[in-house]
This record gives structure tokens, C-alpha cells and sequence, in this order.
């Protein structure tokens, strides 16, 4: 009270000043502060507008010089403007306005900025100080536009967009998601945020464009919201330690980017009161609440704090994804979509073998990456190296001892007596010329050595049923045993038959040793944007390195070409996960799905004459 007073005394004064000299500037400019001060911002913008009039038309120059000092009103519309549009670009496309209860398109949005107090204070900032200026405008902008999200189980009577539009929130009669709305926008609101979003009611699931937007968005919105708030509901009042990890909210597939995408999270119990009573502005840093999370899904803390999209780590993402489930089916692909960068078409209604292989389908085409065709189950439709279901990826991958420094130069000291130079060059220059694998059509192209199959026997004397076990003989390779619930053909050398089956192992480029630098920086940024959400690093596992190929913060030591192809060989001659094929028609083939992986090795890796380098087309 006695602020306002103080200004309006100031502005009598400014007044006065006017008065005495209507047409001098410097009365108009005390009133413009005055009325500034005392929030009367549409006045303020008035005399603003009469004050630059009256610098322009002064007689003397250096009064008419004093007008560069300012910013004309129109001037700071367009900054403002520009500033809303970017503080809206990953921000979705409807929000509960927590103060009026109202949901909000866009427009609505930008509307209720306009009206705001704070709109009007920045467009009557006077200062032509740009730097100043622009970083004022974006404060109040990110301020005021600050987005409350939800992250929750769906229950049966969640409220829908129908049910709220055009209708106060806080005015609705009704139970179940009604009341978990209104709670949800309380919270929002006494927190000090104007804008709340929950993903039952603020998506037009009747919009094909929208529907598509906000699936392939949902990431990024949860990535910058201001705080994401998750709400336990079979968690009850003063539960103890344990309960968040038996919730069914660890368990549901959208869950999982709802909570590693956000930056700030707090998790509230079924009475909207805070788990654990912890009253920290951010549950991810609370040490007690992550080791549970940690111990409940079986993923490193650090890793669920600094997730960030992209390539890296394809398989274990793939893993971490396994036991969750979803309503719709489809919906185990798209939940995914944030997780991996990519943006894909939304087709409610395909098939949930189409909407995981189109989603598996652009990793390996993006990433290269044959570690997703590390799988133990049942083959898609889609692709047949490709899995039916998610769960596939349950069992973590093998991995291979790597082999002492001391071993392979020993071996590599005699591959050097039985192996001429020019044809382990030969062999390192093929594999080095194969291109990643692609998909095109359904049907990936997939680089690799192959093997000959010679030999396909059902063995006797062991467990009957599915799956039936075969013994297999390959040419270059030892004797293997394969279980599969698909019926195969017996033959041998002395029964052959036309049908050609093949063991191939998929080429893993970075097994050349040969560093990726298109993923390798050659210096650290811990700034963070969207374009830079691809980690560098090898889908490789470091087992299959020895350990000059891993030297931190340098790039590996070069090699003389001779030497560095007789490595490649030592590694080739671990054993490997191989795929068996069967010949569809001539140059296609199909993936004998096993329910264990097919690990083969090569007999003598001196010979290579029974290594077969190209790439297979795999329906």
C-alpha cells in the first residue's frame, strides 16, 4: 500500500512537470515510470508512445539522438513474440491453465500471455539495450509458460478431452480421473505453476495429426518440462520403503520415458501426499528414492539421472523395455519412439509385430547397430531375425572374455608363418568394404561372413517335444547343436538336398578396430540440445576388444596394415553368435529362430578360404 502511494505522489509530480512544459519529453518520461511502478501498464505504454513522439520532434538534434536510446512498443511485440514461440516449441499442444481451470489450445495460450500483467511490463521496458532487453523477455517468458506434466497409471474412468473442454476443471462433479485431475491441478497451481498437462484429457485422440505430434513429441515434452509430478496410486498414505518399487507404475510401458526424460520429478501417494514425506524439490536426487527405483527395475541409477535419447546402448535400452506392458499393443513400439530419437507414423490398429519391427527397423537403419538382432524367442512376421515380441530382449547379451594382450600377439606371431600377407589383406580389405546392414522393404540386407552348411541331423536319445535339438556341421566351423521349434530337413554330404542352409556370423564393422569418428568428438560438450542427443560410442560389446583398443582419452594406437588385419583375424577366431539361414528362393533367405543363442567358432582361423564375406538378403 504505501509502494503505490509513493508512486502515485510520483506521479502528480510528473504531472506538474508536463504541465510546465507540454512539449519537452522529460514530463511524459517521468509519468511512463510512474505508472510503470504503480502497474498501470496500459497508461504506461500511452505516455511512452507520446514521450519518443516528443524526442522526434524536438528542435535541438542532440534531444531528437535521445530517441535511439529506446524501443518503440511495436518493437518489443515482435520479441516477445519470437520468445513465445520458442518457449512453446517442446511444450504440448494444450495445457490446463491451473488458475482458471480452463484447458487451452495454442492461441488460447498466447492469449492469456497477452492479457497478463506480465506482458505488460515487457512491453513497457524502455531500455534499447538488446543483450538486456532479449534476456529479460525470455526470463519472464520461461517464467510464466513454466509447465507442470503428469506421469500415471490410467485407471477406467479417466477424464477425457470431451469432458473438459469448454468447462472449468475445478467446477466438474465426478470421481475416479475427475478427482485425479483436479488434485493434479491444485498441486500444479498452489507450487507456483500456471500450466498443468495429463495426457488422458489434453490429446484429441480423434486428430490423426495430433494423435501423431504428440506421440512422436511426448519425449521432449517431458524433457523440458519444469517439473514432472508422478502420482502412485496403489501407493496409500505413510507407506513405507518398498512401496514405490511394488508399484504398478514401475510396470507400465510409458512410464518408463515419462520418468527418465524429465529433469525435476516428485512422486506423490495416492492421498496426493509426498512418498516417504520427502520434501526435496526433486526426488531424483534423493538418494533413498533412486536406490529403490535402482533395485525395483534393475537399472543404475546414474543412468536412469542422465539418460539423454539417441543410438547409444541399443540392446540394454531394448532390455530395460522387456517387462513392461501396455493397454494397447502397439503401444510397446510407440512408448519407445522418445526413448530412441526417431519419429515414425502413428498406425493405431496394425499389428504389434509391424508397429516393434518398424520401430526395430529404423534403429538398425539409423544406428547400424546388429546388437538388436541379438535375440532368444520367437521370430516377426515383420522380419524373421527380427523378434515377435518385445520380451525377447529379456536375457542380457553374451558376452566373450577378452583375450590378454600377450595371447594375441603370440597368436598373431604365428598366423605370420601360415598366413601370407597378401591374403589376410585381401580378407581384412573385403570386410572393410561391407557396407551397415539396411533395411529396405521388410527385408534387411545384412553384411556378414557365412558358412556352409553340410550337415543337419535331429539328435537321438534326447529330450522329445518342442524344441527338437539338431546337430549341425558347417564347413570351417566345429560341430554345434541347435534347439528350435522349427521342423528342419535332415541331410549330410552323402544325402544332400537342393534347400542350402547357412551359419552366418553378422559383421561388426568396429571389430576392424577402426575408430568411429563420426560419433566421436574430438572434444567434450556438456551443453545440450536436441541436435546433440546422439551419444558417441560403439554398439560393441568391449569384450570382443582386446585392450589396445582401449586407451581413454587417446585414439588407439595405429597399426601397420599387415599386423592390423592378423588382429582382426585373432578376433575372428573367438567364439561368435552365429544365425542359422535357410535358402527361401535364390538369394533369400529366412532366420531359423533357436530358444538359446547359436554360439559356433571357427576350427582354424588360419583358413580363410571357408569364410564366405558379402551381404545376405533375410526375409
Amino acid at each position: 500500500m504505501l509502494g503505490k502511494m509513493l508512486w502515485e505522489d510520483a506521479l502528480l509530480d510528473a504531472q506538474k512537470v508536463t504541465e510546465l512544459n507540454p512539449s519537452s519529453h522529460v514530463g511524459y518520461q517521468l509519468t511512463h515510470t510512474a505508472l510503470r511502478g504503480a502497474q498501470r501498464y496500459d497508461e504506461a505504454i500511452e505516455a511512452f508512445t507520446i514521450m519518443l513522439s516528443k524526442l522526434e520532434d524536438a528542435p535541438e538534434a542532440q534531444i531528437r539522438d535521445l530517441r535511439q536510446q529506446y524501443v518503440c512498443p511495436s518493437e518489443g511485440e515482435d520479441a516477445i513474440r519470437r520468445a513465445v514461440w520458442t518457449e512453446l516449441e517442446y511444450a504440448p499442444l494444450r495445457l490446463l491453465n491451473t488458475s482458471t481451470g480452463l484447458l487451452c489450445d495454442r492461441a488460447g495460450q498466447i492469449n492469456a500471455f497477452k492479457t497478463s500483467p506480465e506482458y505488460n511490463e515487457l512491453i513497457s521496458f524502455p531500455t534499447k539495450d538488446s543483450n538486456l532487453r532479449t534476456e529479460r523477455i525470455k526470463g519472464v517468458v520461461a517464467t510464466y509458460f513454466r509447465c507442470v506434466l503428469l506421469s500415471h497409471r490410467w485407471g477406467e474412468t479417466e477424464a477425457l478431452l470431451r469432458d473438459i473442454q469448454e468447462k472449468v476443471v475445478y467446477e466438474l462433479n465426478g470421481l475416479g480421473g475427475i478427482v485425479k485431475l483436479q488434485s493434479f491441478c491444485k498441486i500444479a497451481r498452489d507450487a507456483g505453476y500456471r500450466w498443468a498437462w495429463m495426457d488422458t484429457c489434453c490429446i484429441d485422440k480423434n486428430s490423426n495429426t495430433e494423435l501423431q505430434e504428440s506421440v512422436n513429441s511426448m519425449f521432449i515434452w517431458y524433457r523440458y518440462s519444469a517439473l514432472t509430478i508422478v502420482y502412485l496410486c496403489d501407493v496409500p498414505p505413510s507407506s513405507q520403503p518398498g512401496a514405490l518399487a511394488r508399484s504398478v507404475w514401475n510396470e507400465r510401458g510409458w512410464t518408463f520415458q515419462e520418468f527418465v526424460a524429465p529433469k525435476v520429478v516428485i512422486f506423490y501417494q495416492k492421498d496426493w501426499s509426498l512418498y516417504l514425506g520427502d520434501r526435496s524439490p526433486n526426488h531424483k536426487e534423493s538418494p533413498a528414492i533412486m536406490k529403490e527405483l535402482e533395485d525395483a527395475i534393475g537399472i543404475d541409477r546414474q543412468a536412469l539421472i542422465t539418460f539423454r535419447p539417441g543410438m547409444s546402448d541399443v540392446r540394454q535400452r531394448l532390455q530395460w523395455a522387456s517387462s513392461r506392458v501396455t493397454t494397447l499393443q502397439e503401444d510397446v513400439a510407440y512408448s519407445l519412439f522418445g526413448i530412441f530419437g526417431v519419429h515414425l507414423p502413428v498406425i493405431y490398429g496394425e499389428k504389434k509385430q509391424n508397429a516393434l519391427g518398424r520401430l526395430l527397423q529404423e534403429i538398425v537403419a539409423r544406428s547400424g547397430d546388429i546388437t538388436v538382432l541379438d535375440w532368444i524367442g520367437q521370430p516377426s512376421e515383420f522380419n524373421s531375425c527380427l523378434p515377435a515380441y518385445i520380451t525377447s530382449y529379456t536375457t542380457p547379451p553374451r558376452t566373450t572374455p577378452s583375450l590378454p594382450e600377450g595371447q594375441i600377439q603370440t597368436t598373431i606371431s604365428s598366423l605370420r608363418q601360415t598366413v601370407p600377407a597378401d591374403l589376410a589383406l585381401k580378407f581384412y580389405d573385403q570386410l572393410e568394404q561391407l557396407r551397415a546392414p539396411r533395411f529396405a522393404n521388410c527385408r534387411l540386407h545384412l553384411p556378414c561372413i557365412s558358412f556352409r552348411v553340410t550337415e543337419v541331423r535331429r539328435r537321438r536319445g534326447l529330450a522329445q517335444g518342442t524344441p527338437v535339438t539338431y546337430g549341425i556341421k558347417a564347413d570351417g566351423l566345429h560341430d554345434l547343436l541347435i534347439a528350435t521349434e522349427e521342423p528342419l530337413v535332415q541331410f549330410s554330404r552323402a544325402k544332400p538336398i537342393r534347400q542350402r542352409f547357412i551359419l552366418v556370423r553378422p559383421w561388426d564393422r568396429y571389430l576392424l578396430g577402426i575408430p568411429d569418428f563420426a560419433k566421436r568428438p574430438d572434444f567434450a560438450d556438456d551443453t545440450e540440445s536436441i541436435g546433440d542427443w546422439t551419444e558417441p560410442g560403439s554398439p560393441v560389446d568391449d569384450s570382443q576388444m582386446d585392450d589396445s583398443d582401449k586407451l581413454p582419452g587417446s585414439s588407439p594406437v595405429e597399426e601397420e596394415p599387415g599386423s592390423r588385419a592378423l588382429r582382426l583375424m585373432v578376433r575372428l577366431g573367438q567364439p561368435f553368435d552365429a544365425f542359422l539361414l535357410a535358402q527361401q528362393r535364390v538369394g533369400e533367405y529366412k532366420r531359423i529362430a533357436s530358444d538359446h543363442n547359436i554360439v559356433a567358432q571357427v576350427k582354424d582361423i588360419a583358413s580363410v578360404d571357408n569364410m564366405d564375406v558379402g551381404t545376405i538378403e533375410i526375409l
